[in-house]
């Protein structure tokens, strides 16, 4: 009989590792983030390294991704609904930005935006949309970001909205996005890929 006691203790959705037994190997991933990664058919691939993968994040808040951007690639326009991210840009040149949400006029969804150059840091706050983009049609690009949560999240816009499983109503999304349900019906047939690992 498993006593109380002896119950494995859960915190955020994880077991915490009784004390005497952690070593160093739960504060540890060979994660190669110094290797390119094969980008999608978006541009991009975000290598995440977050609690799922190092035990010893958990409670601590933050975990790491490198993003690997093709010539002419994307990290398309997302959301991480537990962190702020801080992104600096290892290689190449990134087009980045965030949009405010719903501000009084005259700032209402306002795109702030720069370009990064290798070097540089942009911070995208909690919640709010962004994305990264790299405009050099003959070169790749790599960041890495830090994200203020041990389990971020990410939510990809366009695959939440159009590629959800069953289907949101193409009649809510032609009100929505103002346009024919035939553009919402060739939207929602599109296949979209996951480029968050």
């Amino acid at each position: 009989m498993l006593h109380l006691l002896d119950a494995p203790v859960s915190v955020n959705g994880f077991v915490c590792k009784n004390p005497m037994e952690v070593n160093a190997d739960d504060f540890f991933k060979a994660a190669n983030l110094d290797k390119p990664r094969v980008t999608n058919k978006v541009g991009s691939n975000v290598t995440l390294i977050n609690v799922m993968q190092i035990a010893g994040l958990n409670t601590l808040g933050i975990s790491i991704a490198r993003i690997d951007y093709a010539p002419l690639g994307q990290n398309p326009p997302h959301t991480h609904p537990r962190a702020t991210e801080i992104l600096t840009v290892l290689e190449g040149t990134l087009y980045v930005g965030f949009v405010t949400s719903n501000q009084p006029a005259p700032n209402r969804n306002k795109l702030l935006s720069k370009v990064l150059n290798k070097g540089d840091v942009f911070v995208f706050p909690v919640g709010l949309i962004h994305f990264q983009f790299n405009p050099n049609p003959h070169q790749p690009a790599v960041a890495i970001a830090a994200l203020s949560s041990q389990n971020p999240g990410a939510i990809t816009i366009a695959n939440a909205v159009f590629g959800s499983d069953p289907p949101i109503s193409d009649d809510v999304l032609a009100k929505a996005f103002q346009v024919e349900k035939n553009t919402i019906d060739y939207l929602q047939a599109q296949f979209w890929e996951n480029n968050h690992n």
